[in-house]
């Protein structure tokens, strides 16, 4: 039995490119992986080198999700208040905004 929806296609296609996408990054990774965790969370932190330069390859080994940012949107972190980051914890794998293409 296999279970399909509508844009089951579209999903799949877009999680394999970003497993391709990931594959490149972790291949590109420089020294050894630091690992963050407390009860709530674990996060594995790596320097990957790109073509546009140092990232930083944040994933999260339960969920699956990664991302790479580079310098300018680490240093936005700091520009954030605490309610900033409670509203994304309260509405994870949400995007705070919604992409205009959705509209």
């Amino acid at each position: 039995m296999t279970l399909e929806w509508e844009g089951a296609d579209l999903d799949r296609a877009a999680a394999i490119i970003a497993a391709e996408e990931r594959a490149l990054l972790v291949a590109r990774t420089v020294g050894e992986p630091l690992t963050i965790a407390n009860e709530f969370s674990e996060i594995k932190v790596s320097r990957v080198e790109t073509r546009n330069g140092t990232r930083l390859l944040i994933e999260s080994p339960k969920s699956g999700q990664w991302i790479a940012l580079d310098p300018l949107e680490l240093e936005a972190l700091t520009w954030q208040t605490v309610q900033t980051f409670s509203a994304m914890i309260g509405s994870p794998y949400e995007p705070m905004f919604p992409d205009p293409a959705d509209w």
